[in-house]
């Protein structure tokens, strides 16, 4: 039977997809885990979803995110050999917002989370794909990544992630999302 842990992290270090070993501290592992949150939170709005498409976006998403973890936590020259988010990756998402923005009407002010379970899980799920794309840019800037698309995806997903809460709210039958502002 085999174990569910290695002891291998013991010592505060992690092994990256290569030969090297970084502090669990450090900017990758941050990152990683970061993302893992995001695709944790995709799979719990998944499992509330009431739109017939939502599900089946967030699953390819949750697989790019599997993907875009596995460059990230590769070392520079290991990376290339995980790189599957390009271009037309980012390009998909651009896609999928402008398909779902036509059937949703866009709040002129700030929405509260929560209208919806699935509503309040991409919420969550947006705001930890805004903190992994901090994350990312800090790996960036300081050379630890070089898929100059891996940022620009990160910020198309959290605006994916707005209009999918937006849509699911609609799906659960709120047809007008809370402000955050209370009208006079």
């Amino acid at each position: 039977m085999s174990r569910f842990y290695t002891r291998g992290g013991d010592d505060g270090y992690t092994g990256l997809l290569g030969d090297e070993r970084v502090p669990k501290y450090h900017p990758i592992p941050e990152t990683v885990g970061t993302l893992d949150e995001a695709t944790a939170a995709l799979g719990l709005a998944r499992a509330n979803c009431r739109a017939p498409q939502c599900a089946d976006i967030l699953i390819v998403i949750q697989r790019d995110l599997y993907n875009l973890m596995a460059e990230v936590a590769a070392t520079l020259g290991n990376a290339a050999r995980f790189r599957v988010i390009d271009a037309e990756r980012v390009t998909w998402l651009e896609n999928q917002i402008d398909n779902l923005s036509a059937q949703i009407e866009m709040p002129a002010d700030f929405i509260l989370p929560g209208d919806s379970p699935a509503g309040a899980a991409l919420a969550l799920a947006r705001t930890i794909v805004r903190r992994a794309e901090r994350h990312l840019a800090r790996l960036m800037y300081e050379n630890g990544v070089e898929n100059q698309e891996l940022l620009p995806y990160l910020n198309r997903l959290s605006s994916l992630c707005f209009v999918l809460e937006l849509h699911e709210n609609q799906a659960w039958g709120k047809e007008n999302p809370t402000l955050a502002k209370v009208k006079d």
